[in-house]
């Protein structure tokens, strides 16, 4: 027996603006499934506060309470958007009468397109277009923007499309159209189409320094000073993270009990490292922040159904728990020549999927300091033992923010944490 696919995904919004809008997914279970689920969330600009869900490995009940993130209330929130692509990544129901292959979607890499914009330049442009490019729920998967001489910006985006609609010619005329009417005077030109063999030359990242690639990727960062500064400025207390683990309380399951401070798309980097580890989540508890730290209680399992009980294994989830908890985003800044580079990375997912919005929050965080992008680059960067996103920025130097001063550095590195991490 089956449900009904309305059924699957329900949004319940809460009665004020203040009251957190309840998700609710009720699917058969697969592997990874809620971490994709979080994914989505956070790709929506939205804040689990608080959730609860459970799986015998069949059949899986989630229920999610989200807030929408401060700095993301000025986009529009399209709620049918978001129970249709929460409704795609989720198994389908076995009863043919309610099965819908277009609703599921394919597990074929999406499309790449190329959007080629070209405007006028002016001060926060950057994170001017990502804004729109967000709203319209395209996710930035490389980029090139080259500013001119003559005061003129050349954007080259390559593009997925989450609702799935860029094939066709009104979803591409819509876009241009759209841009069109948001820059008016400032922009020259827009063409948006499928991508070529160009999509996979700006694949790799330009060569990074041996210095700064063992700056940005080593384990080591989460002790630095700069680093604990951007969190007592959120805290009150220096940050910690703790994994417990027990293997007494349940015969079948291990018990993970995480505390950890408070910040955006937590329960996504959680469900993140289980889903590439092949960690099976069969219950768990995600609870309200309390003086800023959250506390998770996820009962868990190998994929042949046993409790973990190699030490070597449990050692690495703990492992990767504390470095991801504490640390999901690595933001260093460095001399390139006589410029001021601005290097962030996170990891990726196995399936090759980045974590959302970190390029429209690395914008915006700029666009409030006053702080402009010469040029700006996506690619990616391969360790020994996982594959990084990194956001490359040439910052333009201005008198109101002196780039070379380290004390105007370690307010910038910090400001841009601050946003990344929701505080």
């Amino acid at each position: 027996m089956g449900i009904p696919a309305d059924d699957v995904v329900l949004i319940q919004q809460g009665n004020s603006p203040h009251d957190p809008t309840i998700v609710t997914v009720n699917c058969p279970d697969k592997s990874g499934l809620g971490c994709d689920l979080c994914r989505i969330i956070l790709e929506f600009g939205l804040h689990i506060t608080r959730a609860d869900f459970q799986t015998d490995g069949k059949w899986c009940y989630i229920v999610l309470w989200v807030v929408q993130l401060q700095h993301s209330n000025l986009l529009r929130l399209d709620w049918d958007s978001l129970k249709n692509r929460l409704l795609r990544v989720s198994p389908p129901c076995l009863t043919p009468l309610y099965y819908d292959q277009k609703l599921n979607g394919s597990s074929a890499a999406p499309s790449v397109y190329l959007l080629k914009f070209c405007c006028v330049d002016r001060k926060g442009l950057l994170h001017d277009v990502t804004e729109v490019l967000t709203e319209l729920e395209f996710t930035i998967q490389r980029l090139k923007v080259m500013t001119t001489p003559d005061g003129k910006v050349v954007d080259l985006f390559f593009i997925t499309d989450g609702r799935e609609l860029l094939h066709t010619k009104k979803r591409r005329d819509d876009t241009c159209r759209y841009l069109y009417d948001v820059f008016r005077e400032y922009c020259i030109g827009c063409e948006l189409q499928l991508a070529g063999p160009e999509c996979d030359s700006q694949r790799n990242l330009s060569s990074l320094p041996l210095v700064v690639a063992e700056e940005l990727f080593s384990c080591e960062l989460s002790e630095k000073e700069s680093c604990m500064q951007a969190l007592r400025t959120a805290t009150t207390s220096p940050k910690k993270a703790i994994v417990t683990v027990d293997n007494l309380l349940s015969p079948a399951h291990t018990l993970l009990q995480i505390q950890c401070v408070d910040q955006k798309g937590l329960f996504y980097d959680i469900l993140r490292i289980s889903k590439d580890l092949n960690i099976q989540v069969a219950y768990g508890r995600f609870s309200s922040s309390i003086k800023g730290y959250r506390n998770m209680d996820l009962f868990v399992q190998q994929t042949d159904g046993k409790k973990i009980l190699d030490p070597k294994l449990l050692d690495n989830l703990c492992s990767r728990l504390k470095e991801e908890m504490l640390h999901p985003l690595r933001v260093i800044i460095t001399n390139r020549g006589p410029d001021t580079e601005l290097l962030v990375a996170n990891p990726v997912e196995l399936c090759g999927k980045g974590r959302p919005r970190v390029f429209y929050d690395v914008t915006l965080a700029l666009k409030k300091l006053g702080i402009c992008i010469f040029s700006a680059e996506i690619g990616r960067h391969s360790t020994q033992d996982r594959q990084w996103e990194v956001y490359r920025f040439l910052l333009v130097e201005n008198g109101e923010f002196p780039l070379a001063s380290g004390q105007a550095r370690n307010q910038m590195a910090a400001g841009i944490r601050r946003t990344l991490m929701g505080w």
